[in-house]
């Protein structure tokens, strides 16, 4: 699954002060009252209007950045009528208008970003509340919207040992466990609406209680095995979300889970290092060293599975 884990990191700005103006002033906000918010994103610019609105405005130089805030504007009122705890769609021009890039203005939702990227076990069991709703829902055409099916990871595997990133032994090794995975999962799971970054990034959380109050930026979105929602958080936050996602099946989903996790982290070893990300699976080893951390705290320590033990 292609995501902007794997993209560029952003670029130039691409809003002008006097684009910005018009923007605010047709919704009631001063000029002076325009900032940028505290975290940017890759495939867009986000700027706060006052107190209650946000603008993101697709980043210039990829057409898959405007692509991403298209789908958005589609995906983000449809999760709303699901009951998702996502902000409000107030403006999409898909042309640009005055910007000169698409852009989308969204009511700014409550909370603050989880202190330290660490949402914490109600945080992420509310963020299973709201996956399982997501992934419930009958599946409806929505225009942008991509279908995703799971690469087969044996050709990348294969590939890193040619290159010398793994001993051959080491490999066949691997080969072999993710041969073991994949007999535990579903040989045709079927394909729901996934939101695609459930990062810590991603999330607001209430500053008080800790709660779940808003997930946000679809632009990840894509009808794909569910499983693959949840390999976009730690592993040792995996079962915290199946806790509200699925009670009594958490033992059943790991081995589908896991294997991605395993897939991506192998897959990224030979990536390039991005020093100023900050997402837990941004640098090159973090995903790898993320599921060593896991089998060595509470993976050692739990009995889901027996696929919870390395081979």
């Amino acid at each position: 699954m292609v995501t902007r884990e794997t993209r560029n990191r952003p670029g130039d700005p691409a809003v002008t002060a006097a684009a910005l103006a018009g923007i605010a002033r047709r919704h009631g906000v001063a000029p002076a009252d325009v900032r940028p918010a505290p975290r940017q994103g890759v495939a867009a610019e986000v700027r706060l209007l006052g107190d209650d609105l946000v603008l993101k405005v697709a980043r210039p130089g990829d057409t898959g950045f405007a692509a991403d805030l298209r789908k958005e504007a589609v995906v983000i009122p449809h999760a709303a009528r699901l009951g998702v705890r996502t902000p409000e769609v107030v403006e999409f021009d898909g042309a640009g208008g005055e910007l000169g890039a698409p852009y989308l203005v969204l009511r700014r939702a409550p909370g603050v970003a989880p202190p330290d990227d660490e949402p914490g076990p109600l945080a992420y069991r509310e963020l299973g509340e709201q996956l399982a709703v997501l992934h419930a829902a009958p599946r409806t055409p929505l225009a942008g919207v991509p279908e995703d099916r799971a690469d087969d990871p044996r050709p990348g595997v294969e590939a890193l040992a040619a290159r010398g990133h793994l001993g051959v032994g080491l490999a066949g090794w691997l080969l072999g466990w993710l041969d073991e995975l994949a007999a535990e999962a579903p040989a045709e799971p079927p394909l729901v609406l996934l939101h695609g970054d459930v990062s810590a990034g991603n999330l607001l959380v209430d500053p008080a209680s800790g709660a779940l109050t808003a997930l946000f930026d679809w632009g990840d979105a894509a009808y794909a095995d569910p499983a693959v929602e949840f390999a976009k958080v730690p592993p040792r936050a995996v079962r915290s979300v199946l806790a509200g996602y699925a009670p009594d099946e958490g033992a059943a989903w790991w081995p589908r889970i896991l294997r991605h996790h395993v897939s991506w982290a192998v897959g990224r070893l030979s990536g390039a290092p991005e020093p100023t990300a900050t997402h837990w699976s941004a640098q090159p080893a973090n995903r790898l060293l993320e599921l060593l951390r896991y089998f060595s705290t509470d993976g050692a320590a739990d009995g889901w599975s027996r696929s919870h033990r390395l081979p």
